[in-house]
């Protein structure tokens, strides 16, 4: 299946619909595209850049966004994907309302199971250095937003008590994880296999991930958090510049280019003979 030209596209993930609606919200002169397995996306305008977003719900779950991350890369094409949505806090400084980029992501659940316990074979992924830096600029001029620049930790579980096994598990062997989530360390593997695409999870904190999640949920913490995660992407897509060359880019276009007695035809194409004719000497 093959897409009409409609670079530069920015890939940007979600898990649940109000993550997706906080993104959605933000993109103009929407057009639903399916994949031919089914898979669905709005791509539409960003408005004031050069960027088309293609926004995609995947559902919930690690390995799920990696295999439908992987369809849409090979499908959209994208420049750069970013996984966007709600998480749960790690660290008591991070609190709700807040927004995690993850510098890296680690994937929790690998290891060995030995007679002397469970050995961890940490696995992780940085974020793009470019999407970062975009990122740190970005909140720079937000002072509505409290940004932290932390690894995030996936898996899949739902966390919900902080005094558990597996929240200790956690904290003993990914103590510098600022957020937990579901779907980051799929996305981003998917991306680096496909090319080493720039990557980038952003997620705003919505619990705290402990005996208290419903409670937060219930007060609307969810809505806010995935607001917070939505505009803090915008502000990165405003920063993060297009590759050069591609179509809309901002830089001027590679063609041919006139001078002297000699024409540069340096990155052009023909499709047929070309004939040339010499101009008056001045």
């Amino acid at each position: 299946m093959t897409m009409p030209d409609i670079q530069p596209t920015v890939l940007v993930l979600t898990a649940l619909p109000l993550e997706y609606a906080a993104i959605r919200a933000h993109v103009e002169e929407r057009e639903e595209r399916v994949h031919r397995d089914g898979t669905r996306v709005e791509i539409g305008r960003l408005p004031d850049t050069s960027w088309h977003v293609a926004l995609a719900e995947l559902g919930m779950g690690a390995e799920r966004a990696g295999v439908l991350t992987t369809q849409l890369i090979d499908w959209l094409r994208p420049e750069a994907v970013l996984f966007v949505g709600v998480a749960g806090s790690l660290k008591d400084d991070i609190e709700i309302g807040d927004v995690v980029v993850g510098t890296q992501v680690y994937e929790i659940h690998g290891g060995k199971q030995t007679p002397e316990g469970f050995l961890v074979r940490p696995k992780a992924l940085p974020g793009s250095h470019a999407l970062e830096q975009a990122a740190r600029s970005a909140v720079r001029d937000m002072p509505g937003v409290r940004a932290h620049f932390v690894p995030i930790a996936t898996g899949d579980v739902v966390l919900a008590d902080a005094e558990s096994e597996i929240a200790r598990f956690v904290r003993r062997n990914y103590n510098d994880a600022g957020a937990i989530e579901m779907e980051g360390s799929g996305a981003l593997q998917a991306a680096h296999l496909s090319g080493q695409l720039n990557a980038l999870v952003i997620r705003g904190i919505s619990d705290r991930a402990d005996a208290k999640k419903h409670r937060a949920d219930a007060s609307g913490s969810q809505q806010r958090a995935a607001e917070q995660a939505a505009a803090v992407t915008v502000a990165v897509l405003h920063k993060h510049r297009p590759r050069e060359g591609s179509s809309d880019s901002e830089e001027e276009p590679q063609g041919a280019t006139y001078g002297g007695d000699h024409i540069d035809f340096r990155g052009s194409t023909f499709h047929g003979p070309v004939t040339g004719k010499a101009g008056e000497r001045r």
